[in-house]
């Protein structure tokens, strides 16, 4: 079982969460009851809807993690799947997102329907990869 496909059946698995077909068209996406939350468009690569209030309040820990990416202006991150805490944090941010749905919606802030897949991502701190 790959880490996306072991990240996918658990967050399936929560209570307010169920899988379903993504509004891009691409991968599986698991929805709540406000919309989507994520985007599983490969088996490495996972876009998470947090919505801008939350990844503004995040931003500094965000930029911070190796494994995000965030594109400027998306209300969506994206999250590379490379080891086992990679889904630990995928967990944590779907439990952030799930909250920001829950907590602070805001009459602007409607989900969006394109999420990261085919963006041009900023590169987090510390990245090898240059970009």
């Amino acid at each position: 079982m790959t880490l996306a496909e072991r990240a996918l059946a658990q967050l399936a698995s929560w209570p307010d969460l169920f899988e379903a077909e993504p509004s891009c068209g691409i991968g599986r996406a698991v929805r709540a009851a406000h919309g989507e939350i994520a985007h599983f468009h490969s088996e490495d690569h996972v876009d998470l809807y947090l919505t801008a209030r939350a990844i503004k309040r995040f931003e500094d820990h965000l930029t911070d993690a190796t494994a995000v990416l965030l594109v400027p202006g998306s209300q969506w991150v994206t999250l590379r799947l490379d080891v086992a805490t990679d889904v630990d944090l995928l967990m944590t941010l779907a439990s952030l997102a799930l909250q920001a749905h829950q907590a602070w919606p805001e009459p602007g802030e409607m989900p969006q329907a394109h999420c990261n897949d085919h963006r041009s991502p900023i590169r987090p701190k510390g990245s090898l990869s240059g970009g």
